[in-house]
């Protein structure tokens, strides 16, 4: 990972990305990274016909929108001395640009929906599109509504999947940043309806003791590459993972999430949990890629 990656927001103007700037501009601090503010736009001609863009609505690179950038980084500077802040514009969707920014990012921080956005209307937007396809760790501010939980510990979920343990390993690296404690969630399934006591409570046995196994492995690497940090372990029965992780996301500062879980496909890029995370979770969502190797 080279030192000169930078953490990157995507710029609107809009409420909630101001909100995601200020939270990429800690970020910045806490890596010791420069911070870009990238602001996207549709070039008209990108439709292949010569449009005036404002007969449709679509932003331009405009004086107006520069004006609000060098603003924005001023008001960063200021508020977080030592934070070095670069500015500019994009020609291309804010979704698209982010994820062609992220190739070369640290991390790439975005706000839960922007100008125009529908609170129900998430994936497909400009987060689910750099949550889905970013190439570098993307940090998704949640909730759109103020105020955004600042204190409190770091939730990951862990399954045993390759991407629930680069998660893992993210979520460590996060707390420590934080000093925050990590806790470690493992989901078992509801216990069987129907079956016969005795069986139902061997099998219930048999769930918790692998659960417990799996978080204790995990537990231990972690705490091995960092001593002083504060894990935490915490299987629970719930009737899906997403339904644990969104609600015990009420109580946590941030939430850590792999792209994609057991059974995933390279091509279904954002599994189920993701998904559920970045639209309904409690407080800002992590979802782990893997960096691209550098340029």
């Amino acid at each position: 990972m080279s030192v000169n990656r930078p953490v990157v927001v995507g710029v609107d103007g809009s409420s909630t990305s101001l909100t995601a700037a200020e939270h990429a501009a800690r970020a910045a601090v806490q890596r010791s990274r420069p911070l870009h503010l990238v602001h996207g736009y549709l070039h008209p001609l990108g439709f292949g016909v010569p449009l005036n863009p404002y007969d449709l609505g679509v932003p331009a690179p405009t004086a107006e929108a520069q004006r609000m950038l060098e603003q924005l980084a001023a008001e960063l500077t200021e508020r977080h001395p030592g934070l070095r802040v670069q500015v500019r514009q994009v020609a291309g969707g804010p979704g698209a640009t982010l994820v062609e920014e992220s190739r070369r990012a640290e991390l790439v921080v975005v706000g839960s929906r922007g100008v125009g956005g529908f609170a129900g209307l998430l994936l497909g937007s400009v987060s689910g599109q750099i949550a889905q396809h970013g190439h570098c760790p993307v940090l998704v501010i949640r909730p759109a509504e103020q105020p955004i939980r600042a204190e409190g510990p770091v939730l990951v979920g862990v399954d045993g999947s390759e991407s629930a343990d680069l998660a893992v390993r993210l979520a460590a690296d996060e707390a420590v940043l934080r000093g925050s404690e990590l806790v470690l969630m493992h989901v078992l399934p509801p216990e069987r309806a129907g079956a016969a006591p005795a069986e139902a409570a061997g099998a219930a046995a048999a769930e918790q003791a692998e659960s417990t196994e799996l978080l204790a492995r995990a537990a231990a690497r972690l705490r091995a590459d960092h001593p002083l940090l504060t894990v935490s372990q915490r299987p629970v029965r719930a009737a899906s993972a997403e339904q644990a992780l969104v609600a015990a996301s009420g109580e946590a500062a941030l939430v850590v999430v792999g792209s994609r879980g057991r059974g995933g496909f390279a091509g279904l890029l954002l599994g189920s949990v993701s998904q559920a995370l970045v639209q309904h979770a409690h407080c800002p969502v992590l979802v782990a890629h893997p960096y691209e190797p550098a340029d």
